[in-house]
């Protein structure tokens, strides 16, 4: 079942990002060309799967449209990845196993893709096919999730000005947080909404997303510094030669008992879950791979 939730997610992301992107040739076609090269780059599209298994757990069913929703969710990953690989920032020179965006087309036009990704995203976020509060709601969720405030883009900027010193559990906890399991938690969360979720069934489903995301960032680390670029699709120790906090406080944060004890805050989220529908098993599951 896992194999398959993963494949069906995928597909539907796949298909939904290409028609709500602007083709190659739409002029100007270098700031198209180089959007849909890095969305189709690869990737398991695992916040848009998480997305929309959370709505088929209020749901019972995939919600129809939802894949618009997880389409939206990949554009801004997207553009965050983009954005992070540039010289200023992580400066890498591979990302899911290709040339990043500022390689093959520069670093001017690679900071433009990131910010039509994010504007796109937005456009697509305000023709969901659902309730215009439940609309408003999950544009609510999403902008805060990647905002600087507790954010994806809040935790960047104190990674960065972290780097070259020694972390505590308190800051990297709140990097972690903020820079990866803010947007996960905000796609489970949106993928309730669109399915018209309950206070209580958010407040499950936020709680689940946090822990899930969190151990995401652990283990993403742990294979930064146990994998070849191969392996990874990008490349390895790339925070390492960057002095990020997020590496040199490494051995404070992944042993296997810190992951091991996330992992298991998890599960009994998703435990908490299933009182909604029999789907939690399969959304754990999925969180498991991602992590």
């Amino acid at each position: 079942m896992l194999k398959e939730t993963l494949e069906q997610g995928q597909a539907l992301t796949d298909s939904a990002l290409d028609r709500l992107l602007p083709p190659e040739t739409q002029h100007p076609v270098s700031i198209h060309k180089a959007m849909r090269h890095s969305v189709f780059a690869g990737g398991k599209r695992l916040r848009p799967t998480l997305c929309i298994e959370a709505g088929c757990m209020i749901a019972g069913s995939v919600p129809i449209g939802i894949e618009d929703l997880g389409a939206a969710l990949e554009m801004l990953h997207t553009y965050s990845l983009i954005h992070d690989d540039l010289p200023a920032l992580d400066n890498d020179d591979l990302r899911r196993g290709r040339p990043t965006c500022h390689k093959v087309f520069g670093e001017a036009i690679a900071i433009l893709a990131g910010d039509a990704l994010q504007t796109q995203a937005y456009q697509v976020l305000a023709r969901l096919h659902c309730a215009a509060e439940s609309r408003v709601r999950i544009i609510e969720e999403i902008s805060r999730g990647t905002g600087t405030v507790n954010g994806m883009i809040g935790g960047q900027v104190v990674d960065l000005e972290a780097e070259h010193t020694q972390p505590d559990l308190k800051m990297l906890e709140y990097i972690h947080r903020s820079k990866t399991a803010a947007l996960i938690t905000a796609s489970v969360v949106s993928g309730g909404l669109y399915a018209g979720a309950d206070e209580p069934a958010v407040a499950k489903l936020r709680s689940f997303g946090q822990s899930i995301g969190l151990a995401f960032q652990i283990i993403d680390d742990v294979l930064d510094v146990t994998q070849t670029s191969e392996q990874l699709g990008k490349t390895a120790g790339g925070t390492v030669r960057s002095g990020s906090i997020t590496q040199k406080s490494r051995r404070t944060c992944t042993s296997r008992s810190c992951l091991a004890g996330h992992l298991r805050i998890t599960r009994r989220k998703a435990e908490g879950a299933s009182t909604i529908s029999g789907r939690a098993k399969a959304i754990t599951e999925i969180g498991s791979v991602s992590v």
